[in-house]
């Protein structure tokens, strides 16, 4: 079970009475009140006073209003000033351009920018490839947002999605050492996302779309992947995809059963869902049911969401129908994409031989560990302080550094599946057990044969553009 889960760390400045309070009795008080001292840095001490930097870790937002009334409220304490370690760590911004080379004279000025680069740019002129040998474009991503489905928040706009956009850049230079930048458009028209992205992809070697809303998000994929000779993600479908079958692959190592066997519930059929059924089916799954808070969809049902008319069509080929309830009778597997505790007990008592649940909506999953685990074989979640996170970061570093080092001009199922495959790899014999079916985002193996496996697979499939004899240089490119 996990610990006590703090999610907010404040910095408080406080001066302090000595006539009235020791610094040991607060870190008492501090405790009793449910926060965790964790640093502590004397700025002042003086015969009456003392001043110092107490950094306190709380469970919440509640919690950090709580502790600062309370000791603003003590005496002999005097709050001086209060900071979110959060807010300091994005104060201008979390990424920033380093150069490659230095400028130190005029003759290294000359070389990188005028009169020399001139030579540079006419050898583009004349071949175009060579931008992947000569420019940034090899090694660099665009991170894409409209802004309409960040996080939990839903549509917070560009200029509030660009915190989650650097993030999202700075992981994909500290994992797989791929550049990424942050391209927040100030449009939800999908003409409008896909003509810009088409106009700036000359500077990119890959598009990865991130929290745009559904269903737009399909069109805009759709099109730019047929309009576009780099690869293009959009990650809050293929990237959980991925990571959960990389994680169903080692549950079903450890209940023994064959993925051309299981009947898969699938809850929440938005972005994530389609894309985790196609994934599902791509690995051999035969029998699925897409279930949305109306019920099972099924081919004889009329919806007017494209992405339920779609599920229907091509999942449940035994026309269930009915509630989740009658969905989860004699189900192996659950996928929970929807929202909190929508799937009860009860429901879980009902599933086959050793259940598998992946309960993956964020911050509450659709059942609590604590109460699925007496029934459950295996459980996942995508929170952090749960064993076997279901986290995307697995997934889109080290993705897109095989297909940028194969210089693919897509990303192709068999690409997604190679990508799993590795992922679930990390996980080894010794170390399979229901509480390790998938590996750490911090475990550096990952990338390497995630990327390792891309790579091969975009030159098997026929979509690499690099010479295959040069897969196994350390360069990648």
């Amino acid at each position: 079970m996990p610990t006590q889960n703090f999610g907010l760390s404040l910095i408080f400045r406080l001066e302090l009475d000595h006539s009235k309070i020791s610094f040991d009795k607060l870190a008492g008080l501090i405790a009793g009140w449910g926060g965790d001292v964790i640093a502590l840095d004397m700025i002042r001490a003086g015969k009456n006073t003392s001043t110092r930097d107490v950094t306190i870790n709380v469970p919440d937002r509640d919690h950090g209003v709580d502790m600062v009334t309370k000791l603003e409220n003590y005496n002999g304490v005097r709050v001086i000033n209060v900071s979110d370690r959060t807010f300091l760590v994005h104060l201008g911004g979390k990424i920033e351009v380093t150069p490659k080379t230095s400028v130190k004279n005029r003759d290294d000025l000359s070389r990188v920018y005028t009169p020399h680069v001139a030579r540079v740019c006419e050898a583009i002129r004349d071949d175009q490839s060579k931008a992947h040998q000569l420019t940034i474009k090899r090694n660099t991503v665009a991170v894409v947002s409209d802004g309409t489905a960040v996080l939990g928040l839903k549509d917070i706009g560009p200029y509030a999605a660009m915190p989650v956009m650097e993030g999202k850049a700075m992981l994909f230079k500290h994992f797989a050492n791929v550049d990424a930048f942050p391209i927040c458009l100030d449009t939800k028209d999908p003409d409008e996302i896909v003509r810009t992205v088409k106009n700036i992809a000359p500077g990119f070697g890959g598009i990865n779309l991130e929290d745009i809303s559904s269903p737009r998000c399909f069109e805009i994929e759709d099109r730019l992947r047929k309009e576009l000779d780099i690869p293009v993600f959009h990650d809050d479908q293929h990237g959980t995809a991925v990571v959960l079958l990389a994680g169903l692959i080692n549950a079903l190592r450890l209940v023994d059963k064959k993925m051309e066997d299981l009947k898969v519930v699938i809850m929440g059929i938005g972005a994530a869902g389609i894309a985790c059924t196609k994934m599902l089916q791509a690995a051999g799954v035969k029998n699925i049911l897409g279930v949305t808070r109306h019920g099972i969809l099924h081919k004889d049902g009329t919806y007017e969401n494209p992405m339920w008319t779609w599920e229907a069509q091509n999942t449940n080929p035994f026309g269930e129908t009915g509630m989740l309830e009658d969905a989860m009778k004699g189900t192996d597997v659950f996928v929970g994409l929807s929202g909190p505790n929508v799937l009860k007990v009860d429901y879980v008592k009902t599933m086959a031989r050793d259940p598998i649940v992946f309960a993956m909506a964020n911050p509450t999953p659709e059942i609590q560990p604590e109460e699925a685990e007496p029934y459950v074989r295996v459980m996942a979640t995508g929170r952090s302080d749960y064993p076997n996170q279901i986290n995307n970061v697995l997934c889109f570093p080290g993705i897109f550094k095989g297909a940028l080092a194969a210089r693919a001009h897509t990303i192709n199922e068999e690409m997604k599946l190679a990508a799993a495959q590795a992922i679930a790899s990390v996980v080894t014999e010794d170390e399979l057990s229901e509480t390790y079916i998938i590996p750490s985002v911090f475990n550096s193996k990952v990338v390497e044969a995630v990327s390792h496996n891309v790579m091969q697979a975009a030159y098997d499939s026929g979509v690499a553009r690099r010479d295959s004899h040069d897969f196994g240089s350390k360069d990648n490119f």
